[in-house]
């Protein structure tokens, strides 16, 4: 019975992103469930949506003796502190090396983690697990589509294996592929590997795997992996601020080198597809309900540069104040406002009052808006989330609230999480069903669950954290000549140090 260690460790990182992540954040969860320890793993993860699922799922078939140590992530945001990753880390690693002897290590991390004290949270921590278990216990970590996978992940791992879907409907899939990875490599065997660099950034907004170019990549991809074995693309997180920003490919087994390079020819030559319509918030609007005039069911429009799931705190007005300033009929979610939630819950269902909701954002051109509302509805926040994204989660938003200001109606809650379920419109008595125009703070992962009831899809781009064009980021520390987005002008840094180089000179 061959034992197997597992445990995870998420989270994405926007270091352009107003808020960091504490340990607190960590421990509650958010959108990603709360911290888990030890049989809880087994109990809890053994049938949802992430790749440690299935990697359980595929451990109990072949009778593996699972070993669980830690599971911890949270919604993306801006660094992790240094608090927070000591503490996970050293938890994690130390359950591992505790449960020596072992066959090999399966984890599930995300692949964009920056701390506040270092560039590459995943590269270190596979680093500290191999100076505690040695070289020769296989290591295969599961890893977001949106991972920036670097040299220290790359060369630590014997295999990396990442979703091939965004929306991220895949988690549990991956895993299967991961551990199966695993079983293969109990014999001792290790697949030779390869890894490619793109030469250009791409924005998130334009990585959808259900349309062009995303699609036919992974497609392509997938019939590479024949030969292969293995294969992963990583788009890559392009809101991380370190020299190794970006979009990877990663092949395994017989064939890795070719399939690569194969596969990177194709990544580069789609570099113009990367490319889409952004509108303006009033621009937007006007569109949508243009659309809606003969629409059977809703306009979805993506508030992207407001993407919790992208670090964004959820909290921006700027498509509120179009909506308004238009007349518009229809629903906007989720705006995170702790306040205004209490205020709600503290007025009562039925009562108006004036409110000053959102706009804690810092960002320019956002500000709070100030109305008289309606307390529509009120809920606790707890519901379990049904769409393919989240799907089977329970969600807690904490207290919330759906605040009414004539035909427009706003999702407010006290947790943070990226509105990829329409749950959460349900949660507080929207039907987003019956609503002529939707917005959701979200990029894609939206999709999932809104695309089958949308008459149509926009991106709009409202005064955020999270640009929809990574050219417009201020960056500082690229890898010198990436081009900084699609079809984009080449960075000429000032000064590429990592934080562990800088740090070692103190």
């Amino acid at each position: 019975m061959p034992r197997i260690a597992i445990g995870g460790f998420l989270h994405e990182t926007n270091t352009f992103a107003p808020s960091k992540a504490t340990f607190q954040d960590f421990v509650h969860g958010g959108g990603a469930g709360r911290m888990l320890k030890g049989e809880e793993i087994l109990e809890e993860l053994g049938d949802v949506n992430a790749a440690i699922s299935g990697a359980i799922r595929h451990g109990k078939a072949k009778g593996w003796d699972l070993i669980p140590t830690i599971f911890a992530a949270t919604s993306p945001s801006a660094h992790v502190t240094c608090d927070a990753f000591e503490r996970i880390a050293g938890d994690l690693i130390d359950g591992i090396a505790a449960a020596m002897p072992l066959d090999g290590v399966f984890l599930d991390l995300h692949g964009a983690m920056v701390t506040e004290h270092l560039d590459d949270g995943e590269g270190e921590l596979l680093c500290r697990l191999r100076d505690r278990i040695g070289p020769d216990i296989p290591v295969v970590v599961c890893l977001d589509l949106h991972a920036n996978v670097t040299a220290k992940m790359f060369d630590r791992a014997d295999v990396l294996e990442s979703y091939r879907t965004y929306p991220h409907v895949d988690m549990a899939e991956t895993g299967l592929r991961g551990a199966r990875a695993l079983s293969n490599m109990l014999d001792g065997s290790r697949p030779a590997k390869a890894m490619r660099v793109a030469p250009y950034l791409s924005a998130i907004a334009w990585q959808c795997t259900s349309a062009e170019p995303a699609k036919g990549l992974y497609a392509q991809m997938e019939a590479l992996a024949v030969e292969s074995r293995a294969m992963s693309f990583n788009m890559g997180f392009p809101a991380a601020d370190f020299p190794e920003c970006q979009m990877t490919v990663l092949a395994y087994g017989a064939g890795a080198d070719a399939a690569a390079d194969t596969l990177m020819a194709a990544i580069e030559a789609a570099e113009p597809a990367f490319r889409g319509k952004v509108y303006a918030p009033d621009e937007g609007v006007a569109e949508a309900m243009r659309l809606a005039e003969t629409a059977a069911s809703p306009v979805v429009i993506a508030d992207t540069q407001d993407n919790p799931g992208a670090g964004a705190d959820s909290n921006t007005t700027g498509m509120i104040r179009a909506m308004a300033a238009a007349g518009a009929k229809g629903a906007i979610g989720n705006l995170y406002d702790p306040a205004a939630a209490a205020a709600a819950h503290e007025a009562g269902a039925g009562a108006t009052l004036t409110l000053a909701i959102g706009g804690q954002s810092g960002v320019p051109g956002d500000a709070p808006f100030e109305a008289r509302f309606t307390v529509e509805c009120l809920s606790d926040g707890e519901f379990t989330a049904t769409g393919p994204y989240y799907r089977g989660k329970k969600m807690s938003m904490g207290p919330s609230a759906c605040l009414r200001l004539g035909d427009l109606r706003i999702a407010v809650v006290s947790a943070k999480a990226q509105m990829a379920d329409r749950g959460m419109f349900r949660q507080v008595g929207i039907v987003p069903e019956k609503e002529p125009i939707l917005i959701v703070k979200s990029s894609v992962h939206f999709r999932a669950d809104f695309e089958p009831i949308a008459a149509a899809l926009l991106t709009c781009a409202a005064p955020g954290p999270m640009a929809v064009d990574p050219g417009d980021l201020p960056w500082e520390r690229l890898r010198p000549g990436l081009r900084m987005g699609a079809m984009g002008p080449a960075f000429q840094p000032q000064d590429t140090d990592t934080k562990e180089t800088a740090n070692a000179g103190h």
